[in-house]
């Protein structure tokens, strides 16, 4: 089955069309203030997603307008080359300018969107106050080889290498064979596939016969005339600013710098980049467009006099730290709470102040700690997975591929926090955003920084074959490639459990063992569940303090901070009435959570539903049982509470499948139930009751990790 559309990690303000000529063309605006930056389309192969990793970050700084150039997209597709001239493509984003009331607007083109840039800053001087190429193409005259050689009109007596650019070929079935070599010259950079994934399926949402005409069209073959560049610069007036990398064989470098003498522009050079960086290194691409739409929209720059309100010595700083806390799940906020508590014991100055999303902001405002206001810019992670998820099944390691937009567009939001504020301490518990963008871009890391996990290693799910094998070890191995290469990124990799709780894999084919590099690679900081256990020791206490029955069982069932739970809570509820036909006084307590609509679920006899429960940890420690997902926090809680517990692993979550069962077998912990036999209400009932009140041996779960985790932290301020 194919995976649903990629959600969006900003929606847009407003939507629209214009309609040109018959031709009907798909705008999106979003964000605000007084200067407006306009994405450019680039060639119909793809549409306005060409730019998802830009439009959150520079719609927090100025109005951003897109517009999915004719033949792909929410726009008309014409026939003929005719209709797909680079004047044609100038006037449709004038009618859009004019659509969507700019009067004027920094433009920003990708490939051959820098043309069509061009030439409406030619024509409309009065509209472009400035124009930023990346990997400029176009047919300014400069020497070419390789690529400029093909036979686009002939017969396709070889389908080898750039041979495959032809219409021919296209037009009979070689379209997506060509996709596939044209994306992966487009991106070559190593650790590129979902770059070139992504650029597929937006080219598959089009026609060859669309792509064929556009081409034509650009290139003026079928007998198009076209204007040829060096007329169109010589009327460019604006500022003009070209971003090119060195490694481009789509375009090469010396097409911008021809183009940046013609217009008196500049040229940035991105050393070992090909032809998409907006999209394979978002983050200094970001930071080169912010930067020039605000010189040229006169808004004030970053650092700029008088946008810091104040500035004291180093020496009478007090020290502030901030905590990045994975919001997927709530397991990590009571964690990092307790290790947040260690470090103010070893230092009481500390100001923490954490940047947190929806669940995790309710748990930690409930603990009277300090939100940054930034965390309002974030995109939910959390919503993303709920996206990703079917039925009790969610494919974590695509899922979080799958999240390359948000991830993007979160890290955007801690740059420029970073970016405005000074930090002694940045801690990132499973910040993903965070620790793969300061090794993408280890110049922005300016401050200690401590990383920490509770597992290590992308595996691939079984069912997934050879392909995602494959994917899994591309991203182990870029990974294992940033440490080598940057190690002093992270100060301090504290895993948060014991070398026996990762997994025995490998990385991947000629990649090394996982427990192996981890062990060199990591401290060791033991389990940490977040509460004293001393808390939960007298169970009899306990069902007391929360009103209990002294003689009737309890199962608690609950599913996490995430919304992905809906199914096994329903299926639950299925089991309800056979278990209770066998234990009519057995109560169940079902917890939803923050995310997930309790009125949505059927009510029961002897059922209560509630959503966030305080101190969770307290009724698992007083259930006779609980039925879970296979999540690790809450898992780890059973065992330390030492509460007979059943876990249902959400299916081909690589995480909760190998890394999550693998630590708790090591801890004797837990029954696993497949969600096959989860979702037949009278196996259900029968593990329900076979589990009530069993008497378990777990291994004790360490009660210092929150300890040594602070200490080792400590040490970084």
């Amino acid at each position: 089955m194919a995976p649903r559309p990629q959600a969006p990690a900003t929606e847009p303000a407003t939507t629209g069309t214009v309609t040109r000529d018959g031709v009907v063309i798909g705008y999106a605006v979003y964000g605000g203030g007084s200067t407006t930056v306009l994405l450019m389309p680039t060639w119909t192969v793809v549409h306005s997603r060409i730019w998802k990793a830009q439009i959150g970050y520079l719609a927090r700084h100025f109005r951003v307008v897109t517009f999915d150039g004719r033949g792909n997209g929410r726009s008309d597709r014409p026939v003929g080359g005719a209709a797909y001239t680079d004047e044609v493509y100038a006037a449709d984003a004038l009618a859009v300018l004019d659509a969507t009331a700019t009067a004027k607007a920094v433009v920003v083109g990708l490939s051959w969107g820098l043309t069509w840039g061009l030439h409406l800053a030619a024509a409309h001087p009065d509209r472009v106050v400035g124009l930023l190429g990346l990997g400029g193409s176009s047919n300014v005259d400069i020497p070419r080889t390789g690529r400029d050689l093909i036979d686009w009109e002939g017969p396709t007596t070889s389908t080898e290498g750039w041979a495959k650019y032809n219409r021919q070929y296209w037009l009979e079935n070689g379209y997506g064979d060509f996709l596939a070599f044209f994306f992966g010259q487009m991106f070559g950079e190593p650790h590129s596939t979902k770059q070139i994934e992504d650029a597929v399926g937006w080219a598959l949402e089009t026609t060859p016969q669309a792509v064929a005409d556009a081409t034509a069209g650009m290139h003026g073959f079928d007998g198009i005339a076209t204007t040829p560049l060096e007329e169109v610069c010589a009327r460019v007036n604006c500022p003009v600013l070209l971003v090119h990398g060195t490694h481009d064989v789509i375009s090469p470098a010396a097409v911008s710098q021809r183009i940046a003498e013609l217009t008196g522009g500049s040229v940035v050079l991105l050393e070992g980049c090909g032809h998409g960086p907006s999209a394979r290194h978002p983050v200094v691409v970001n930071h080169l467009i912010r930067d020039f739409a605000e010189r040229c929209g006169g808004t004030p720059a970053a650092g700029a006099a008088g946008a810091r309100p104040s500035w004291s010595r180093a020496d009478r700083r007090r020290r502030k730290a901030l905590f990045l806390s994975s919001p997927i799940g709530l397991g990590h906020a009571r964690r990092d709470l307790a290790i947040a508590d260690e470090l103010r014991k070893r230092h009481p100055d500390l100001e923490i102040s954490w940047l947190a999303q929806h669940p995790v902001t309710t748990v930690l405002e409930r603990a009277g700690e300090l939100v940054h206001p930034a965390s309002a810019w974030l995109a939910n992670e959390s919503a993303h997975i709920e996206h990703e998820a079917g039925e009790h099944d969610l494919h974590a390691f695509q899922a979080i591929r799958r999240m390359d937009e948000v991830l993007v567009q979160n890290f955007m939001v801690f740059d420029d926090v970073v970016r405005d504020e000074q930090y002694d301490l940045v801690v990132g518990d499973e910040a993903w955003d965070l620790d793969y963008f300061l090794h993408e871009n280890p110049e922005l890391k300016r401050f200690p920084f401590a990383w920490m996990t509770d597992f290590v290693g992308w595996l691939p799910m079984p069912e997934g074959g050879a392909a995602e094998a494959a994917l899994t070890a591309d991203y182990n191995a870029e990974m294992l490639e940033h440490r080598a290469r940057h190690r002093w990124v992270r100060d301090r990799s504290i895993f948060v459990g014991s070398p026996d709780d990762v997994v025995p894999h490998d990385f991947g084919p000629g990649l090394p063992g996982i427990r192996e590099w981890t062990e060199a690679n990591f401290d060791f900081a033991g389990y940490v569940t977040g509460f004293d256990q001393t808390e939960i020791a007298d169970r009899g206490r306990l069902r007391t303090e929360l009103a209990y029955p002294a003689d009737a069982p309890v199962c608690v069932v609950t599913v996490g901070g995430s919304g992905v739970g809906t199914p096994l809570l329903k299926r639950v509820l299925d089991a309800v009435p056979l278990a209770r036909r066998e234990v009519p006084d057995l109560r169940f307590l079902v917890v939803t959570g923050p995310r997930i609509d309790r009125g949505a679920l059927p009510r029961r006899r002897g059922v209560t539903v509630r959503g966030m429960v305080p101190d969770l940890y307290k009724h698992l420690a007083a259930a006779d049982l609980a039925v879970v997902q296979g999540g690790l926090t809450t898992c780890m809680e059973l065992t330390a509470s030492r509460t007979p517990f059943l876990y249902v692993p959400l299916r081909h979550h690589f995480e909760q499948n190998f890394h999550v069962r693998h630590r708790l077998e090591r801890y004797r912990a837990g029954a696993m139930l497949p969600y096959e036999e989860a979702a037949d209400p009278d196996g259900l009932a029968a593990a329900i009751l076979a589990n009530l009140g069993r008497a378990v041996d777990y291994r004790p779960v360490e009660d210092d990790g929150a300890a040594r985790a602070g200490e080792l932290i400590a040490e970084l301020l």
